[in-house]
């Protein structure tokens, strides 16, 4: 599969705002309820399923991805930018971080128990959704679970600054109905999804959705 071109402008953007993005990003204690308790009640499903690891893509700084250690799962980042990465380890030296995109993963067929997609998708254009979700599918063990949390809405966004510098990627919002679509097509069972508006910090109408991989029959 030839490299997704989007992939650069993610790449360089993140590793622009690094820094930036830990100080002005609220970290997961700052979250309003209902998606603390979405982070909570996936960390209690994969812990119950199994030992398997869970993945935390596009962890940027890490901070998500030690709030999971933290409530007892056996969690790891994977961010496209090195500059996250390095924040990531420098922060959380126990647990384990690598520079990936989720749309070619470096984890064997069936091996985790969850994914997590919080907040991480939007940059990914439209057409290259499903070969996401099916990596998503691929990675997850049967009876795997996956969080995916994100804005939504029907709209590309060309924003030139982020977090307060220079910017080149872009954003696609989408209906909730097209993502669960998406996913159900990838082999997803959609369990469980909350849609919110605008509450706090955020300007636009946010959802999550749980999944599952199939057992095998």
């Amino acid at each position: 599969m030839a490299k997704p071109s989007f992939l650069t402008a993610v790449r360089e953007s993140y590793d622009t705002v690094a820094v930036d993005y830990v100080e002005r990003v609220p970290p997961p204690a700052e979250l309003d309820p209902l998606s603390r308790a979405m982070l909570a009640g996936f960390a209690e499903l994969v812990r119950t399923a199994g030992p398997e690891p869970v993945a935390d893509l596009g962890c940027g700084p890490g901070r998500v991805t030690a709030h999971l250690a933290g409530l007892g799962v056996p969690a790891f980042g994977v961010d496209l930018s090195p500059k996250m990465i390095g924040l990531a380890r420098s922060a959380y030296p126990n647990l384990r971080f690598a520079v990936g995109s989720m749309t070619a993963l470096e984890t064997g067929d069936d091996e985790l128990g969850g994914i997590l997609a919080w907040y991480s998708t939007h940059h990914t254009p439209p057409r290259w959704l499903p070969a996401v979700f099916a990596e998503f599918h691929r990675t997850l063990a049967p009876g795997g679970h996956l969080l995916w949390g994100n804005f939504v809405g029907d709209e590309r966004l060309t924003p030139t600054r982020g977090y307060g510098r220079p910017v080149s990627y872009e954003s696609y919002l989408l209906p909730l109905h097209r993502m669960i679509g998406l996913l159900e097509e990838a082999g997803l069972v959609v369990t469980a999804r909350l849609e919110q508006e605008p509450v706090g910090r955020s300007k636009r109408p946010h959802a999550c959705l749980l999944a599952r991989k199939p057992e095998k029959p």
